[in-house]
This record gives structure tokens, C-alpha cells and sequence, in this order.
């Protein structure tokens, strides 16, 4: 007989219900709480990712169909819509939020965890990094707390992405019309950091603080930056480096906001038949290296790529602040199963696929390591149960 539970049973095996009655405990999530609990609202809200359910009706529902199999999930029934929607509006995001950074450090503790194969590794041993953010339009009529322009809304989700593992140091959930400049100081950076961003974070004093702190930065050049040319260096062969120099800001302010001395480095991009401009304070690497550093940062938009094409992040079920706050924190958790089991598979797959037949099999019950190397193997069948026979002193043999 097929001992394994289902493969949606296994995955949430990861969060751990002790550690996660602790969080619970701590910031007081089910405080006056009538027996819905904070465990069915995160099995409710990861289905909906790793299902890809549009809505309520479709959550509910879709766990209602598998209702003899909900026991394995840890709950005994489905949520109600109202109960579900309820619980999204006023139980705290940061619960979930601690519960990803808790599970995320447990993964990254593991020997099994570490950056996809095939993914190029550079010979330094700098913690590389990656800042950007990512909009998501909300419509201003639902989202009215969500204004973004005239007559639109949205939020923005800051993300400090580690090239280590392609997953996030910092994450940070703001409401779309900050500016990405605005987030960079809160950042808390090591030593020895080099961190790769677009020409959106161009800020001198912000440079001027990173270098004081041992911080590199590399980043586009803005046009229209007034310096002067200390030194130029050689250029490496049959390389698209077109120039190499070291350069002090001559603007009054800039050159009160930064002082020392940067360098910039122009890329010949061969597809796009362009100059790219790069300024950075890393005075050691050779050009070359600190142009393929740049090109990395590609990472970070292949990170927010598969957030929003295999999660339900663009469409919410709910409109308030706290359930889209949810909602995001819970794919960010989604999206770290589905990076664990990409790691762990053998079959050589895309995220995309690996995300997609996922749903299609949520409640086949497989083992999940064989599932993820044999995907398309069929599962056992199920053994009949064997009739037990008694025999009674007297009464012979049974017929």
C-alpha cells in the first residue's frame, strides 16, 4: 500500500508547527481567535499560490474537493470565505514575514542548499548582492490606500537579492511612489559587500557612506555628471571595454557629497548596439570583471520574473493593506519551497515547469524526493486490503 502522503502534505512539513505556534504566540496572531487558526490560514494561502486559486471561492473550494485528505495538512476542514477573509484583514503580515526569514535561515543551513547548477561563480569572494524593486499595479478603485499616480495605484516590494543562493537578504514592501533611493540607507551591508544596482540609487553621499564603510557599489552612470579624468588604464584585449579611468566629481555638490575617487568604465552591449556607462568605487577588480558583475544584476529580474509568473501576486484576494501584505509574504514562502525542491531535483527542470506540474499534482500521494527525480513515473497502485480470517475452537475452519 502507498504509505507517502501528498506531495502538498510533504512540502508543508517545512514549516515546522512548533516553531510555527511560537511566531504565532509572539506577535499574538490568534489572540480572541474562535477556532480558526493561523496554521489553516498559511495551508489556505499557500494552496493559493502553489495552486495558482484566483480567489476566495477558489481557495475554499479547491481544499473542500480534497476534504479526505485535509487531515494530513493539519486541518480538519476547509476555511469559509468569510472566516479566511476575515482572518487576512486583521491577523498580522509580520507573522508570515517571520516565519520566511525563519525558514529561509533554516534552508541556508543546510549542505543540501546553495545556487542553482550551471550558475556562474566568480573567483572573489565578496558577498555579491543585488537592490532593486518591482511595481505591482493595483487598480485605484479597489486599492484606494494604494496611490501611485493620478489614476493609478500600486505598491513596491524593495528586494536585496543574494547571489549566493538567488534569494533575498531584504525585503521590504512600500507603497509604489517612494523612491528606490530613499530605501538604500536602511540597508544593513558586511564589509567587504559589493552590491550591483541600477542608475535609480545614484546618490554620491549614499557612495560616499558605502566606501567609508568598506561597501563597493557598482552602477550605472547618470548623464550629465561633471568630473574630471585622474588616470586612464589600460584597456584589456579583444574585450568590449572602451575605456577605463579613474575620476573626480568636479560639481561643488557632488564633490561635497563624495570627495574620493571613483571609476568609470564604458561597455560596448554588442546586442543593443550601446555604450553602458559604469561607475563604481572598486578601485582593485579588473574591468572586465566589474562589467560581468554588472550583467549579474539580470538576477535579480529573473528573480522577480518567476515571483510573479508562478505565484499569485498580480491578482489579490482581498484589498486591503494587511491581506496584500500577507498575500506577498506567503508567496515569498511559496517561492522557497519551490527553489528547495528545485535544488534538490534531479529531473533538470525549469522553475516554471517544476512550479506547474506541482499544481497539477498537489494532492497525489508520492513520495516527494522520487517524484521530483521520476516526475512522469506512475505511482503505485494501492493494494487491497487483506481480509482477516478467525478461527474459533469448535467451529473449524473458515469458508
Amino acid at each position: 500500500m502507498v504509505r507517502s502522503a501528498s506531495l502538498f502534505s510533504q512540502l508543508l512539513r517545512h514549516f515546522r508547527r512548533l516553531e510555527f505556534a511560537s511566531l504565532v504566540k509572539k506577535h499574538g496572531a490568534e489572540r480572541g481567535a474562535k477556532g480558526f487558526t493561523c496554521w489553516t490560514q498559511l495551508v489556505a494561502m499557500t494552496f493559493c499560490h502553489l495552486a495558482r486559486a484566483d480567489s476566495l471561492r477558489e481557495i475554499c473550494n479547491g481544499l473542500a474537493c480534497c476534504l479526505g485528505k485535509l487531515k494530513h495538512l493539519g486541518i480538519t476542514r476547509s476555511p469559509k470565505k468569510s472566516t479566511l477573509s476575515y482572518a487576512n484583514t486583521h491577523r498580522p503580515a509580520e507573522l508570515f514575514e517571520a516565519l520566511f526569514w525563519q525558514v529561509l535561515g533554516r534552508f541556508r543551513a543546510s549542505e543540501s542548499w546553495g545556487a542553482p547548477a550551471g550558475k556562474k561563480n566568480f573567483r572573489f569572494k565578496n558577498p555579491l548582492m543585488s537592490l532593486d524593486s518591482t511595481l505591482i499595479s493595483l487598480s485605484l478603485s479597489l486599492f484606494e490606500w494604494a496611490k501611485y499616480r493620478r489614476a493609478k495605484g500600486g505598491v513596491k516590494v524593495h528586494v536585496l537579492l543574494d547571489h549566493t543562493d538567488y534569494m533575498p537578504n531584504y525585503v521590504l514592501i512600500t507603497e509604489g511612489r517612494r523612491p528606490d533611493v530613499k530605501i538604500a540607507p536602511k540597508l544593513e551591508l558586511c564589509e567587504g559587500s559589493i552590491v550591483v544596482m541600477d542608475r535609480a540609487y545614484n546618490d554620491f553621499s549614499l557612495f560616499h557612506r558605502w566606501s567609508e564603510q568598506g561597501v563597493f557599489f557598482v552602477t550605472r552612470m547618470k548623464k550629465g555628471i561633471l568630473y574630471e579624468v585622474v588616470e586612464s588604464r589600460c584597456l584589456p584585449p579583444h574585450r568590449p571595454i572602451r575605456a577605463d579611468e579613474i575620476i573626480r566629481l568636479t560639481s561643488e555638490r557632488a564633490h561635497k557629497s563624495c570627495p574620493r575617487l571613483l571609476r568609470r568604465i564604458v561597455v560596448w552591449d554588442e546586442e543593443k548596439q550601446r555604450d553602458i556607462v559604469l561607475i563604481t568605487n572598486h578601485l582593485g577588480f579588473g574591468s572586465t570583471t566589474l562589467a560581468e558583475i554588472y550583467r549579474q544584476r539580470w538576477q535579480i529580474e529573473l528573480f522577480f520574473k518567476a515571483l510573479k509568473q508562478n505565484l499569485k501576486i498580480k491578482t489579490f484576494v482581498g484589498t486591503t493593506e494587511n491581506t496584500l501584505r500577507i498575500q506577498i509574504w506567503t508567496a515569498l514562502l511559496a517561492l522557497l519551497l519551490l527553489r528547495w525542491l528545485h535544488y534538490l531535483s534531479r529531473a533538470r527542470w525549469s522553475l516554471s515547469n517544476l512550479a506547474s506540474m506541482l499544481r497539477l499534482n498537489l494532492f497525489t500521494d508520492r513520495d516527494l524526493n522520487e517524484w521530483l527525480d521520476e516526475p512522469f513515473e506512475t505511482p503505485p497502485e494501492l493494494t487491497p486490503p487483506q481480509q482477516l480470517s478467525l478461527e474459533l475452537p469448535g467451529l473449524g475452519q473458515p469458508t
